[in-house]
């Protein structure tokens, strides 16, 4: 029995991958000296794995997408790999691709865009370059289908045509592998879990009827089961690699079609996106079942890239020893497989014992009241006291805005002075009245800066806040943070799951200091800056022993008492970002239902707000034309969504479908240093005009400006804000 890990973190123990990148941005760290570091990260990650398990991919490292690379790879922007100036353009310039969600996970990647006539050819050969570079282990790619799916600009019945335009190029990548002496050659497929309609499911066996005469394929599934999986049994590949803990119908697919015993079944019974330990003994009983009812080969493996997890929990000294031996992170999930492949070939050792010997639950981690809580929630509880056109009556007297109403998205730069401070408060160098006074200082200038550009509705800047997760799973009981437990979000932008282990209350008030003191500077309305309870969900691990609705549930109602003591202060307009709400809906359509409505109900909860007080949300990276109708089941008044980076074009979304409340459509991408024209954000408000009545739009960035420096936001903002008047001129 053989085991098999992959998609390895490459951010590094001490965040290598980051420090060095934006180092080269920064001119601090030299082209030749990024290279040589990132080798040596790569070192670093192919010897990890060969320290644990038996065979791994090479190729896995980029320097910012591997989307992009295919996307250099196959033609499609025919750059030269070598030249990072042209490369890191792609990524963040000023014409940077369109930046969207992996799939359901919290990992972004950069979208190529086709049409009917792009030409395919190989460009750049990365995969033997890296076998040629390593050696050991079996070269990398992401599929055809994959690739082609997550692409954007082509109707979807052009895919089968696309894929038979793009397979000789993968043919030719193949022949190179296997006539350097590749094994095998491990293909990502993620997206066989999607819905596939029966003409991609052909165009797709037609795919790999081909390739597979070329090398040996591992086809590599996650993050969900495959509909089509019998369809694989004929192809010649070597192995397939299934899901076994998000793709529970996979099970019942082995239990009634078996598996081919001339190809590899690479079993993913090790969770590679959540962070509880693997009961040994239940995945060892798995393992032995598929075997007996399929007669195949099995590898062990993750069942998920291990991209999704922190490098390792050894450095997390701060976390509660009762929980600490309950995770394991990247590098214990490698230890994991080689334990279970010890169980299920040597029998029970004292490492095998040991692994599992913790107690499963301990009861200082619930709480009775807010389990009754939610357990005596009622139907009421999750509407609005008011309809929404009642609401915006009352909303449109109390605030007055302009026609076009100007805002933000919440969050200002977090200069590395704002960062210096807060870590000073956090290690005890100043005192809190010293770093509350410091916050006071920031959000004063803040709100002087919007009165002064002509800002109509203010934000207090967020300066006290880190990740917009991590600022609220802090605050609550219930939610556990590590100290070195980093991700990869997109690019080199890093963030810190919290671990939700326990019952979620909120044991006093979170924002209303900092909020109440920006509203009592100025007489224009001030919003309100909350995280909703899908997307601290989704940005974290989550607790396996209740339904995830029930942990939803119970972080919306620490939610509402914060927004009824924001009422209380005064604050007439409260955001609950739900950038995550279409992210984490299920991989399959005949899922949504179920999760949207759990997913629509936590949020109302947690806006639970009285008929005067104005609900925004905002979202982000989503595909809009699918989800329209759950977004209406959210009921906010107020709906802020990206769009600068496709142009407006996910305006038309909403073209065919009468969405009657409030919009805001990003009037310019803060993913990029670059600084809009007022014409080009002229150019988004003008389309989406089109599309919503004056009445209903209002102007603001895509996102948050938290990463973005003060050179780029200043402009950035009074172009916006001009670009709002000439609107309201021109509509007049």
């Amino acid at each position: 029995m053989q085991t098999y890990a992959y998609g390895y973190p490459r951010l590094g123990e001490s965040r290598e991958f980051k420090r060095l990148i934006e180092g080269y941005w920064q001119g601090k760290v030299s082209e030749a000296d990024l290279r040589d570091g990132l080798s040596a990260l790569e070192q670093y990650r192919l010897a990890t794995y060969a320290q644990f398990v038996d065979a791994y991919p090479i190729g896995e490292m980029t320097m910012y997408d591997n989307m992009l690379d295919t996307a250099i790879m196959l033609g499609v922007y025919p750059i030269d790999p070598n030249d990072l100036d042209a490369y890191f353009a792609l990524a963040r310039g000023a014409d940077a691709l369109p930046m969207t969600k992996w799939f359901n996970t919290n990992y972004h990647y950069l979208v190529a865009h086709l049409d009917a006539q792009t030409a395919f050819r190989l460009h750049w050969n990365k995969p033997l370059q890296a076998f040629q570079q390593h050696g050991a282990g079996y070269p990398y790619l992401i599929g055809p289908y994959t690739f082609l799916r997550l692409s954007r600009g082509c109707a979807p019945d052009q895919l089968p045509t696309l894929l038979e335009r793009l397979t000789p190029v993968y043919a030719e990548i193949l022949n190179s592998l296997k006539q350097a002496g590749a094994a095998y050659v491990h293909i990502d497929e993620p997206a066989f879990a999607l819905d596939a309609p029966d003409a991609e499911v052909n165009a797709i066996c037609a795919a790999y009827q081909t390739l597979g005469q070329h090398a040996p394929i591992l086809l590599m599934t996650y993050y969900d089961s495959v509909d089509f999986l019998p369809h694989l049994y004929d192809l010649p590949l070597a192995g397939v690699g299934l899901d076994l803990v998000q793709g529970k119908r996979n099970f019942e697919t082995l239990a009634q079609h078996g598996f081919p015993r001339d190809k590899v079944l690479i079993a993913g019974v090790v969770d590679g996106r959540n962070v509880w330990k693997t009961d040994l003994r239940t995945a060892a009983e798995r393992v032995r079942t598929l075997a007996q009812q399929t007669g195949a080969t099995v590898w062990l493996a993750n069942a998920a890239p291990l991209m999704h997890l922190p490098v390792t929990v050894q450095p997390e000294s701060a976390l509660d020893p009762a929980l600490k031996e309950r995770v394991a992170f990247a590098k214990e999930r490698l230890q994991e497989l080689r334990l279970l492949k010890t169980l299920l070939t040597d029998g029970e050792t004292d490492a095998v014992r040991a692994w599992n010997a913790y107690q499963h639950a301990t009861d200082h981690w619930r709480s009775p009241a807010v389990q009754q809580r939610v357990a005596s929630l009622t139907p009421d509880d999750f509407e609005r006291a008011a309809p929404y056109p009642e609401r915006d009556r009352l909303q449109r007297e109390r605030l007055n805005l302009p026609p076009f109403p100007t805002t933000t998205i919440g969050s200002f730069p977090q200069t590395p002075e704002v960062r210096q401070m807060r870590q000073a408060y956090r290690t005890g160098k100043i005192t809190a009245e010293e770093y509350d006074a410091y916050i006071q200082s920031q959000i004063r200038g803040l709100i002087a800066f919007q009165e002064q550009i002509g800002l109509d509705v203010l934000v207090h800047g967020e300066f006290e806040r880190t990740d917009m997760v991590e600022f609220f799973a802090e605050k609550m009981d219930g939610i556990a943070f590590t100290q070195q437990g980093w991700l990869l979000s997109y690019g080199t932008r890093v963030y810190r799951p919290p671990i939700i282990h326990g019952d979620v209350v909120r044991t006093a008030p979170m924002t209303v200091k900092e909020t109440a003191y920006a509203q009592s500077l100025t007489q224009k309305p001030v919003k309100g800056m909350l995280t909703g309870p899908v997307t601290i969900i989704a940005w974290s691990y989550v607790r396996e022993d209740i339904p995830v609705e029930q942990v939803a549930y119970q972080i919306a109602l620490a939610l509402q008492d914060e927004v009824r003591d924001l009422e209380e202060a005064g604050i007439p307009i409260i955001q609950i970002d739900e950038p995550a709400y279409r992210e984490k809906a299920p991989l399959k359509r005949a899922d949504w239902d179920a999760y949207f409505r759990w997913a629509a109900q936590a949020f109302k909860l947690a806006a639970r707000a009285k008929p005067e007080t104005q609900i925004h949300t905002h979202m982000c990276y989503s595909d809009f034309n699918t989800v329209l109708q759950y977004i209406d089941w959210m009921d906010a008044d107020v709906i802020t969504i990206e769009a600068a980076r496709a142009k407006g074009e996910v305006i038309s979304a909403f073209e065919h479908y009468n969405y009657t409340r409030q919009i805001g459509p990003g009037a310019f991408d803060v993913h990029t240093p670059a600084v809009p024209s007022v014409g080009s954000i002229e150019a988004v408000m003008t389309r989406a005009i089109r599309v919503f009545p004056k009445e209903q739009f209002w102007v603001n960035p895509d996102c948050g400006l938290k990463t973005r420096k003060w050179d780029e936001v200043i402009p950035a903002l009074k172009h916006m804000v001009q670009a709002a008047r000439n609107l309201r001129e021109r509509q007049a």
